[in-house]
């Protein structure tokens, strides 16, 4: 019993003193573009940012964090909807100068302050966005009539100790396979986080929600586009983008029916380590590989036109 006490003191001493040390982390140093410095995008390529909070109950003067941040593109030129993931938990230099997660950035300077940042950090020049909270993805999931997701058993298992409504899945969730899902287990599905490749997985789930989404969007008449386009409107937490800028979106998108969708996630393996900042497991990232990466992915499709 003795030699047991003191193994469990030492466990603890020597944890301890791995989470002091790990605080001490100092992240690299971040050096933004300035804003009129950022480079001109692609010639055809439009950009939305689609944000979700990790809130149900929508409240525009307490945003939540956000868990899910995305950039949409239409490549009209190259005929591509190309979908750019972020994790939560990638450092950025704060609007005060201060380094710090990206997840707070919207809640505590605002959604165009988020835009900003991103534009500057990465490259790419961001100007329209949507913030949605959960319960607006899950209405505009349901609008659709659910979406068909394959998961795998571990992601069968997590759904059912999250003991989702048994009806929210056909047929009833169980092992691996492919369900259709409606927006609730759409949603939940989309957060998973302890199962799989980490944050990795959990932002690899959010595109393919979203990926089928466009699926089912490529059989839309202009009709069924445009109900659609309302659904979405009417579950819009916050927006700079004008009744206008989404039909033009829309018209991009109805050009972009049956059009490959591309996939990227930021950062790669290789562009970041993870460290201990400010009492948090962040993402120290490599600047300059992650603007590489996004630069090659927006810039592929003009290679083959070219």
């Amino acid at each position: 019993m003795f030699k047991r006490t003191i193994a469990i003191i030492l466990i603890f001493i020597v944890a301890f003193t791995s989470m002091a040390f790990a605080k001490n982390q100092t992240p690299s140093p971040i050096t933004p573009y300035a804003l009129d410095a950022v480079p001109l995008n692609n010639e055809g390529q439009h950009h939305y940012l689609l944000l979700c909070t990790d809130q149900w109950d929508f409240n525009p003067n307490r945003l939540g964090n956000t868990d899910g941040i995305l950039l949409l593109t239409l490549d009209t030129r190259v005929k591509r909807v190309m979908l750019t993931s972020f994790s939560r938990d990638i450092l950025v230099q704060r609007p005060d100068g201060v380094i710090g997660r990206i997840t707070f950035i919207a809640k505590n300077y605002g959604p165009d302050a988020l835009c900003e940042i991103m534009s500057t950090h990465f490259g790419v020049k961001i100007e329209k966005y949507i913030l949605f909270d959960m319960k607006h993805v899950e209405n505009i999931i349901d609008h659709i009539g659910g979406v068909n997701i394959e998961v795998n058993n571990a992601e069968a298992r997590y759904l059912k100790r999250y003991a989702i409504p048994r009806d929210s899945t056909v047929p009833q969730m169980d092992l691996e396979g492919k369900y259709l899902f409606d927006g609730h287990a759409a949603v939940i599905f989309m957060r998973i986080r302890k199962v799989g490749n980490g944050d990795y997985g959990r932002t690899q789930r959010v595109r393919t929600v979203l990926s089928t989404i466009a699926d089912k969007c490529k059989v839309m008449d202009k009709n069924q586009a445009e109900d659609l386009l309302g659904a979405i409107i009417d579950n819009i937490g916050l927006t700079n983008m004008s009744l206008a800028d989404m039909f033009t979106a829309l018209g991009y998108a109805l050009d972009l029916r049956g059009a490959e969708v591309k996939q990227l996630s930021i950062p790669s393996a290789d562009a970041h380590k993870i460290i201990m900042y400010a009492g948090m497991i962040v993402m120290d990232l490599d600047y300059e590989k992650a603007r590489k990466s996004i630069a090659d992915f927006l810039g592929d499709s003009f290679l083959v036109v070219d």
